[in-house]
């Protein structure tokens, strides 16, 4: 119960956040980190998963709460769709790798990794703390291109169309490359 009115408490701080704090075009900042996927851990490189296409790497405030829980099932119904356009996804909080290595199971179901940042460098690189209480990240979604640059950036604190939009971003780009 504590964490669900944290979060709503949150969400009233937050509401008036507009926009990520890095544009499209701003070169996305490189990093690596302990990820979990289907609940075994390794260590995840944005480098190296841009090497393969574009990332989707989107924020996200604590595991298993309502908002997040449900952002990360809708990314997880829709890997597939990203995938079959050559996109990964990484999440991104500051919870514990114990905490990510059960939500990797559980709610995103073994179909993307989540990545612990309980130094908070990576929210603060991306600028995706909440400026209220920064040791949770807000809700804030990127595409990256394959070149390392920000495609796409959305903040909001529903949970509901960042994958929609993310989606949206990942075709748009997909269209415009030329072709091999």
């Amino acid at each position: 119960m504590w964490r669900g009115v944290m979060l709503v408490f949150l969400h009233a701080i937050c509401a008036s956040q507009a926009r990520a704090a890095l544009d499209v075009g701003e070169t996305a900042p490189d990093f690596s980190a302990t990820a979990a996927l289907s609940g075994k851990t390794f260590n995840y490189s944005l480098r190296e998963s841009l090497s393969r296409g574009p990332v989707v790497l989107y924020f996200f405030p604590a595991a298993f709460t309502e908002g997040c829980s449900i952002e990360a099932q809708e990314f997880a119904q829709a890997a597939p769709a990203f995938e079959a356009l050559g996109a990964s996804i990484i999440g991104v909080s500051g919870d514990d790798i114990a905490t990510l290595s059960r939500f990797s199971v559980q709610v995103c179901h073994g179909k993307f990794p989540v990545a612990a940042d309980a130094s908070k460098v990576i929210m603060r690189a991306y600028d995706a703390t909440m400026k209220a209480m920064p040791d949770f990240a807000t809700r804030v979604s990127y595409v990256i291109a394959p070149n390392g640059s920000i495609l796409y950036s959305y903040l909001s604190l529903n949970p509901h169309k960042h994958v929609e939009n993310t989606m949206a971003a990942i075709r748009d780009w997909s269209r415009s490359k030329p072709p091999r």
